[in-house]
């Protein structure tokens, strides 16, 4: 678990300490948006919270996480910033869209950016991310894989 007293800002950029921002969320309390929980997922992966990641990605997808491969990335990289740029105010409130953009260095020095929208499901009182490396495989009239009890369309389907 990160040490509030070790990071001053927040990892996530968003101007708050780690303590009033993301520390929160990483011991457990639940987000109160999706966006929200974006920011803390990028804080994750700075600072190595494999277990956090894994526990905030869509459960039905948890499985199918490469966790070595998310700690690989996560310690091998220096990374350089995040900016949530929209979060879709169009949406029902179970689901939404997060765009945004995270950056990062390699070990050899080279630097990258990432741009995507991603899906976020809510689930009682959490958000959770919909990872799209590892696509659900349900019909659209199927019971959903989240385990809501709604069909697919009307769920975790964009």
């Amino acid at each position: 678990m990160p040490l509030s007293s070790t990071l001053t800002a927040c990892p996530c950029g968003d101007g708050k300490t780690y303590a009033e921002c993301c520390q929160p969320l990483h011991l457990g309390q639940p987000a109160a948006a999706a966006g929200r929980l974006m920011r803390s997922r990028y804080s994750a992966y700075t600072l190595g919270l494999i277990d956090y990641l894994v526990a905030t990605t869509l459960p039905a997808q948890q499985a199918q996480l490469d966790r070595q491969a998310m700690g690989e990335w996560s310690h091998n990289s220096r990374w350089l910033g995040l900016t949530v740029e929209q979060e879709d105010p169009a949406t029902t409130a179970n689901r939404t869209q997060v765009t945004f953009t995270a950056r990062w260095a390699d070990a050899d020095g080279s630097q990258h950016s990432h741009r995507e929208c991603s899906d976020f499901c809510k689930l009682g009182e959490r958000w959770y991310f919909i990872d799209p490396n590892h696509p659900l495989d349900s019909g659209r009239n199927d019971p959903c894989p989240c385990g809501s009890g709604r069909k697919f369309k009307q769920c975790c389907r964009y």
